[in-house]
């Protein structure tokens, strides 16, 4: 059993991550959890902080009850390092997933995610990772996290055309989704992208039925 655990406690985004899940493993079994005692969205270090105690309850139960995978579903890879001290099964961040997969579908990657706020942290992420080398940009798109919820339709415009940027002037040969309320954007082009489009959710599941 593959269990993605939402840290923040916006129940819509658990399920189009769960439904996403599903629809890249069909064969696995896979149950989403909400973290319900987390912010609704996780925007900035101040958010990620919050999220961690309940959200490393829920790795704790998910352990528990016999996981074979854990995936953290939160782009920050929140609480990631800690949810691996306690867990007796693999996790993996979705922002991990994501870019060690676009690390190896070419040699530059650029990421596209929400606010300015949330930049540092995808970057030092990326840092810690190995693969501050094959980082072109992190560019935010300026859409809120409950604003892909909100106004799907308008923040999809937005998001799109960042990634259009990214691929046209950044020299890359992938963008990464940088928000996992961003799962549904997936399979959009736009005229102008010619790269591939990483969706972490996607990626993480993938990873995890090696396990």
């Amino acid at each position: 059993m593959i269990v993605i655990i939402n840290p923040n406690s916006t129940v819509s985004m658990t399920q189009a991550m769960l439904v996403t899940a599903r629809e890249t493993a069909p064969d696995a079994v896979i149950e989403g959890w909400t973290s319900h005692d987390g912010p609704p969205a996780i925007e900035g270090p101040d958010d990620g902080d919050a999220s961690v105690p309940p959200l490393l309850k829920l790795v704790q139960e998910a352990t528990q009850k016999g996981a074979s995978a854990i995936i953290i579903g939160c782009f920050d890879d929140t609480g990631l390092e800690e949810a691996r001290e306690i867990a007796t099964c693999p996790v993996i961040g979705i922002g991990q997933a994501a870019y060690f997969t676009a690390a190896l579908a070419g040699e530059r990657f650029s990421v596209v995610t929400t606010l300015p706020v949330s930049i540092p942290t995808l970057e030092a992420n990326i840092h810690s990772y190995g693969l501050k080398g094959q980082l072109a940009r992190v560019r935010a798109s300026g859409v809120a996290v409950l604003a892909l919820e909100n106004d799907p339709e308008g923040s999809r415009q937005l998001v799109l055309q960042e990634v259009a940027k990214a691929a046209t002037e950044d020299n890359v040969q992938s963008v990464i989704l940088g928000c996992a309320g961003m799962v549904d954007l997936h399979g959009s082009r736009t005229a102008e992208q010619s790269v591939l489009l990483i969706d972490g959710v996607r990626a993480a599941t993938k990873i995890c039925t090696l396990f």
